[in-house]
């Protein structure tokens, strides 16, 4: 074992340059000594504008339930499974519904008064306080066998340029809203080092796959195999750099103007680089939680690509008596039901660096929404949707609760990673301390 001033020393003589280093560092035969602390790991994703109960919500409590349409993706997890239906968003103040509902989902408590105006609502500004994965990555970093480079990295999909209360959900103290990263590229910069523009990454990953032939010959069998995975995963980013550059348009290619970079049609693409980098940057542990949040609360993707034409966010204001519009708002939902199903998969496949199982084992996946429903605005029955593992979570499980304050969820999920907070976010919904019957 080493510590942590000879282990950089080891590392610079064999000459690992600063892209690498991150990797190298978490390696099992470079860890620290005494570091025997079991991972655990933090992903909240996000989807906008409600849900259609009849088509997500099991029928049955316990361990005996049917996962209806828009969840069938999750059948390979069923055993990892944890349905929360009945945890609500207690939080009222200024904004509407769709502001409160994503500003306040991960903080649990007010907005700022401010001049973002919403419906038919007061206007609002940010949320007053921080949200639980900033708060759990405070916690983290606060302690030598936690602390990683970065702490948490929070991914986004197609989220819209501007920022308002619609388009923030983590914060990292009252007022102070974190703009998720939507562009892979310039994540994949954050991972690796700054780069002047997407050229000079070609030379960036000719460094990183130098730097790891270099420590194969100085670690373990098992960390040769990491250092080989990691390896392929670089190949293949400088492969599809490659194919881009080459890649015969039949037309002139347009100069877009900043913010137009991504299009609709390109959200499956973008979902899947998206999700290979947050897995991958759990394997190389250089963060224990993430955020990722698709589009933002009122998003209006069309999602052509599961036979929907129409805006999301238009589609969820049809009443439910509309069964054509049900089956549209059911496919996007399924949609993005098979995202997450991806990411577990992934996070399924790939070992731990210190043989302790997949990183599914030691990571729990949390899939919300800013709205119970989208037609009625309710911030009742919250999707609450969990997969993987953590302390003090018993998976496998449908459960009902009798509108819960989500707060409640919120102090639950710090404890699973060991801040056992007494409040967050608003006390007064906190009396009752964490949630309990999910163990």
């Amino acid at each position: 074992m080493f510590s942590p001033a000879s282990r950089r020393r080891f590392l610079r003589d064999l000459g690992v340059s600063a892209a690498a280093l991150p990797f190298a560092l978490n390696l099992p035969s470079l860890a620290l000594a005494n570091s025997t602390t079991r991972k655990q790991r933090l992903v909240v994703i996000f989807s906008p504008n409600g849900i259609v109960p009849k088509t997500f919500w099991p029928k049955e409590t316990g361990t005996e339930f049917e996962l209806p349409e828009s969840v069938t993706p999750l059948a390979p997890f069923k055993d990892r499974l944890l349905f929360l239906k009945g945890v609500s968003d207690r939080i009222g103040g200024d904004g509407d519904n769709h502001m409160r509902g994503i500003g306040c989902l991960l903080t649990g408590i007010e907005l700022f008064p401010g001049n973002i105006q919403g419906g038919s609502h007061t206007p609002a500004g940010w949320a007053s306080g921080i949200s639980v994965d900033q708060e759990i990555k405070t916690f983290l970093q606060s302690r030598p066998e936690t602390r990683t480079r970065f702490g948490s990295l929070e991914f986004g999909v197609m989220v819209p340029e501007r920022a308002d209360t619609w388009t923030r959900m983590v914060y990292a103290a009252g007022n102070k809203p974190i703009a998720p990263i939507d562009d892979p590229y310039q994540m994949f910069h954050k991972l690796y080092g700054r780069m002047k523009d997407q050229a000079n990454l070609g030379s960036i990953l000719d460094d990183v796959l130098d730097d790891l032939k270099r420590l194969e010959a100085n670690v373990s069998p098992r960390d040769r195999q990491l250092i080989e995975e990691h390896a392929s995963f670089v190949r293949a980013m400088e492969q599809e750099i490659e194919s881009s550059k080459n890649m015969e348009m039949g037309h002139a290619i347009p100069v877009l103007e900043p913010g137009l970079r991504h299009e609709n049609d390109q959200m499956p693409q973008l979902t899947k680089q998206q999700t290979d980098l947050l897995v991958h940057s759990f394997a190389a542990d250089f963060n224990r939680i993430a955020t990722f949040q698709f589009t933002n609360s009122v998003g209006g993707a069309k999602m052509r690509w599961a036979g929907v034409e129409e805006g999301h966010h238009e589609l969820s204001h049809e009443p439910d008596s509309n069964e054509s519009a049900q089956e549209k708002l059911t496919k996007i939902n399924k949609w993005y039901c098979e995202q997450i199903a991806y990411l577990c998969q992934q996070l399924a496949n790939t070992p731990e660096a210190d043989g302790s199982g997949s990183l599914l084992d030691n990571t729990l996946v949390i899939w919300t929404n800013e709205l119970g429903q989208g037609n009625s605005h309710t911030l009742d029955n919250i999707p609450f949707v969990m997969i993987g593992n953590a302390p003090g979570f018993k998976m496998g499980q449908s459960l009902k609760f009798d509108r819960v304050p989500h707060n409640r969820l919120l102090l639950s999920i710090a404890h699973a990673f060991g801040h056992h907070l007494d409040r967050f976010g608003n006390p007064e919904y906190c009396k009752d301390g964490p949630l309990t019957g999910i163990a």
